[in-house]
């Protein structure tokens, strides 16, 4: 199942993709957001009532779609947590994962502007697969962990380095407005099939810039389930954002930063694709 959330920025409203058109949960008498329906164990009924479904939908295309969750209580990320990136960084491949947030400020659709700040903050693209939590989580053992997984999304980890390294610690560098463009949907475990053979890319302008598969996670997400929860408590809705490959800008000879203008596409195999406008911010 593949679940959206569409409408204007703000007033997004949840919907099941069946082929070409979105059933509206609402007309299914289901809570009217995705982290709602997840909160309420709605999902795994869902799917079949949208398929048994006979009154009107929405196309598909033509149709603004913002982040799947459109309010998660938290967005935790992982750095470093591809073998490729920290190697092309010479690092040494952590032993605990690495922790970050991100501000919910950052949510943006998969079409949505990434706006850039309007100082030069060196904006990097990170394409990485996102983990959205299904059940309150606390102290999971991996091998439990992937009861807690409500679905995956293809996630675009922007990050301002010259913040990152000015600041010395990466909250400014990663919370900035649009930061985290995300989605096209929310992809159920049993129709995204297994992680480890999931394809990540970037691409601009025709340039392929990442290209790797998800069995390169240093931390597989099981792990990362279980390290976070052991002291962070994780709710429904909440995202975990896993990582990014090797072929970031900043790592690049000569370095390639976002700029106005560019059309980033980030994808994974078979989560879908984010495809999102590079924009200055307005005086």
């Amino acid at each position: 199942m593949r679940l959206v959330s569409f409408g204007a920025r703000g007033a997004e409203r949840a919907g099941v993709i069946v082929g070409e058109n979105i059933v509206p949960a609402a007309d299914l008498g289901e809570p009217g957001t995705v982290r709602q329906l997840i909160a309420a164990g709605a999902l795994a009924d869902l799917a079949s009532s949208a398929r048994a479904f006979t009154g009107p939908t929405l196309p598909l295309v033509g149709v603004r779609l913002g982040p799947p969750v459109t309010d998660p209580g938290k967005i935790i990320c992982v750095g470093l947590n591809y073998k490729g990136h920290a190697d092309e960084q010479k690092k040494p491949w952590p032993t605990v994962p690495l922790l970050f947030a991100k501000t919910a400020n950052t949510l943006a659709g998969c079409a949505d502007d990434i706006v850039l700040p309007a100082d030069d903050c060196r904006p990097d693209y990170e394409v990485e697969l996102v983990v959205v939590i299904g059940m309150r989580t606390r102290r999971a053992s991996a091998a439990d962990a992937a009861r807690s997984i409500a679905g995956y999304m293809v996630g675009n980890d922007v990050s301002a380095r010259r913040w990152q390294h000015d600041d010395g610690q990466w909250f400014r560098a990663k919370s900035s407005d649009t930061f985290f463009p995300c989605g096209p949907a929310l992809v159920t475990p049993d129709e995204a099939g297994p992680v480890c053979d999931m394809r990540l890319v970037t691409e601009i302008g025709g340039t392929v810039l990442q290209d790797a598969r998800a069995s390169d996670l240093i931390h597989p997400i099981a792990e990362l389930i279980a390290y976070i929860s052991r002291d962070i408590t994780l709710e429904p809705g909440d995202l975990i954002s896993t990582g990014t490959p090797a072929g970031v800008g900043c790592w690049r000879s000569p370095p390639r930063f976002l700029a106005p203008g560019d059309v980033v596409a980030c994808a994974i195999e078979p989560l879908g694709r984010l495809r999102n406008r590079v924009a200055s911010t307005i005086p």
